[in-house]
């Protein structure tokens, strides 16, 4: 079959977008590239030079490393861990009750652990999960500084000074917030992870945080991993089943956390309902607002804090890794707002530069993206290649979020899909960028499960819980692009043909 003509096969391993030694997404074109980079088999780790910071440890924080051994002769029996502050270099020391065995001057924060450590395995998946990470603008700085570097990468950048007003300004005006009460992260994991710290200062008196269905991953594994009472309620739909366990452990609840849309089925609980008792009962609600934006929904009567991963939407290239915490200005929670904030580690000034210029274009990138969806939804709807389309108007969920919606046009622009045709072929035949991440201007797919949940998939009780919750292995989550719809609708339907 030949190929489309607007969108080209990427090779597997390449950078998305292309070319940018900043991304934060990688090329993965077929489903065994999936499987091998889930697998980290040595065929792919020939092909993978770079992938979402958090997962993968970019090239420039690996040169680094490798100076720092040589600069500060650390042996080779030590595993060194580069991550963003100090700040976050003594939280890890205490939390694993490690000893520094060397003294390292630098501005950035360094974990010395030795490869043999029982706790290595640990502290790299709490700075995974946790998002302490150290901005590859700022290794690529530190590198060209040392001369390790002969030139940097080229790009446009907001060098007027305001860039964290312009940012923080932008995001005040899509939540009707003041600019005050907003802080901006490394990360959008780690603006979880300072909230739900600073929560937990808070409320020492109340201890259960519920989750509210099946949201992201690393949300799940902070909240499961890091001492905190968590009572999960997969199923938003039995919304009974959660009124009845808030009346009954009311005084014990701290937090209420869920996205809007969850992320890949694209539910949303009954806000209305859960935000009744979260006043009644004097219980902070949190909310993930990534997959639809501010742009798209008005939360302001229910949120006390908004999460955003900015990483997303608002930065639109996928190449600034960023987070935001929104304290809502009508919430009783405002007062705390400091200790919900203390946590987050402040981005690195080129991050903030490049997001600054990407930014302006945020609410204009949503709008096109909602069109387009609108669209594709339309056409893929009576498509015999498609088996179930997952989206926030889908029947079982309209009533719920299109009250949330700023205007009939605000369906936000993920849709999650599976196929009445082999998923491997389907996957593999569409030429569409393919990796993680998502709210790229590149339509962008990610087989989720397989990468995001691949444990799962592995064992009898992963496949149980999977099923448990609707959610199929071959889900296909689709992050449309601002591209030409025509040419959108073109690709998917060369499905037609296999």
């Amino acid at each position: 079959m030949s190929n489309s003509t607007t969108f080209k096969p990427i090779p597997c391993g390449k950078s998305l977008p292309q070319n940018n030694i900043h991304s934060v997404s990688v090329s993965l074109p077929t489903l065994k590239d999936v499987i091998d980079y889930e697998e980290d088999t040595n065929d792919i780790k020939n092909k993978i030079t770079t992938g979402y910071p958090r997962f993968v440890t970019h090239i420039y924080i690996k040169k680094m490393a490798t100076f720092l051994r040589n600069k500060y002769s650390i042996d080779n029996s030590y595993e060194i861990i580069i991550i963003n502050s100090k700040k976050y270099e003594d939280i890890i020391y205490n939390k694993y009750n490690i000893n520094n065995t060397y003294i390292l001057k630098e501005a950035f924060g360094i974990v010395i652990v030795a490869k043999n450590s029982s706790k290595l395995k640990d502290i790299l998946s709490f700075i995974q999960h946790i998002g302490c990470i150290l901005s590859s603008r700022f290794a690529q700085d530190y590198l060209y500084t040392n001369n390790i570097l002969k030139s940097k990468q080229l790009e446009d950048l907001d060098e007027s000074k305001n860039g964290y007003h312009n940012i923080k300004n932008i995001l005040a005006q899509a939540y009707n917030e003041n600019i005050d009460n907003i802080s901006l992260c490394i990360s959008g994991m780690n603006a979880i992870y300072s909230t739900l710290e600073g929560i937990k200062n808070i409320n020492q008196n109340k201890n259960i945080i519920i989750q509210l269905g099946w949201i992201y991953l690393d949300t799940m594994n902070i909240l499961q991993k890091y001492d905190y009472n968590t009572k999960i309620f997969y199923d938003i739909k039995n919304i009974d089943s959660i009124i009845k366990y808030i009346e009954k452990y009311k005084e014990q609840i701290s937090t209420i956390i869920t996205e809007i849309p969850t992320n890949p089925l694209l539910l949303t609980v009954d806000i209305v309902k859960v935000k009744e008792l979260c006043i009644k009962y004097n219980i902070i609600l949190i909310i993930d607002t990534t997959l639809a934006s501010a742009y798209n929904l008005n939360l302001n009567k229910y949120a006390d804090i908004y999460i955003e991963s900015l990483t997303k939407y608002a930065c639109g290239n996928a190449d600034v890794m960023m987070g935001a915490i929104i304290v809502n200005k009508n919430s009783t929670i405002l007062k705390y707002k400091e200790k919900i904030f203390q946590k987050s580690d402040i981005p690195y000034i080129k991050d903030i530069q490049r997001l600054s210029l990407q930014i302006k274009d945020y609410k204009n990138r949503i709008l096109k993206v909602n069109q387009n969806s609108i669209k594709l939804l339309n056409h893929l709807k009576n498509k015999k290649y498609i088996k179930h389309i997952y989206h926030t108007l889908t029947n079982d969920n309209k009533s719920i979020y299109s009250k949330l919606m700023r205007n009939k046009e605000a369906i936000g622009g993920i849709i999650s899909l599976t196929f009445t045709k082999p998923f491997e072929k389907v996957y593999n035949t569409l030429n569409f960028a393919k990796g993680p991440s998502l709210g790229t201007t590149f339509t962008l797919l990610m087989p989720y499960v397989y990468l995001a949940h691949y444990d799962l998939i592995k064992s009898k009780k992963g496949t149980k819980l999977l099923k448990n919750n609707n959610i199929d292995k071959n889900i296909l989550r689709v992050s449309v692009g601002v591209e030409n719809i025509e040419d959108i609708i073109k690709e998917f339907d060369r499905l037609d043909k296999i």
